[in-house]
């Protein structure tokens, strides 16, 4: 199998995610600056993928596969990052119960699309402008918490938690547009296959 430029860059952000967990636990000054900039990284790789997979038509089963595995472990690990970094009381269980909706969400909104693919109705739930203003507000929220999670001032912390919420209800609301567009065929209407439809498609 040949692995092209935009399945590398795929990779090379998953790699990054270890490199920001070990930093983000290391206790050096300016931790979590660096953390925030690795993941920074990570989701410029996010978008430059699916942009080079487009522009030079660079697209493979393979790069379909692991680029929205790769966005959901990125959201993912951060969260758990930041849920067992905070510091508790009522804001602890806000960031726990909003982490667990936006992980829900991704793997149930990820399963299923694999099944409306099975189908041949993988159209019906493609990605929508609410779905990339929800992950534009988590990559901000997320940017602004590893940035501020260990500061003596928490103001823009704050910032980051009311952000991250904004994202969870965003999440929610995507998440049930995804489900009223996959509904008639999850009741069993008959569904007629296309077979540009199976075509993969790299991130974005």
């Amino acid at each position: 199998m040949r692995i092209n430029l935009p399945t590398w860059l795929t990779l090379f952000r998953v790699l990054l995610l270890p490199v920001m967990v070990i930093v983000f636990y290391l206790p050096f000054r300016g931790a979590n600056l660096t953390a925030a900039l690795v993941f920074v990284l990570a989701a410029v790789t996010d978008w430059l993928d699916g942009y080079l997979a487009r522009r030079l038509q660079l697209t493979s089963a393979f790069g379909a596969f692991l680029d929205p595995v790769a966005d959901k472990l990125m959201i993912a690990v951060t969260l758990f990052l930041l849920v067992q970094s905070h510091r508790g009381g009522w804001q602890g269980i806000l960031m726990a119960v909003t982490a667990s909706i936006i992980v829900g969400r991704e793997i149930s909104v990820s399963a299923l699309r694999e099944w409306m693919a099975q189908i041949g109705a993988r159209s019906k739930v493609k990605v929508a402008f609410l779905g990339k203003l929800k992950t534009a507000m988590q990559m901000v929220a997320l940017v602004v918490l590893l940035l501020q999670h260990d500061a003596e001032t928490l103001r823009l912390y704050h910032i980051g938690e009311a952000l991250l919420v904004v994202a969870g209800v965003l999440t929610i609301w995507s998440g049930l547009d995804y489900l009223r567009a996959a509904w008639p065929s999850l009741r069993g209407d008959p569904v007629e296959l296309k077979e540009s439809e199976k075509k993969p498609v790299q991130g974005g």
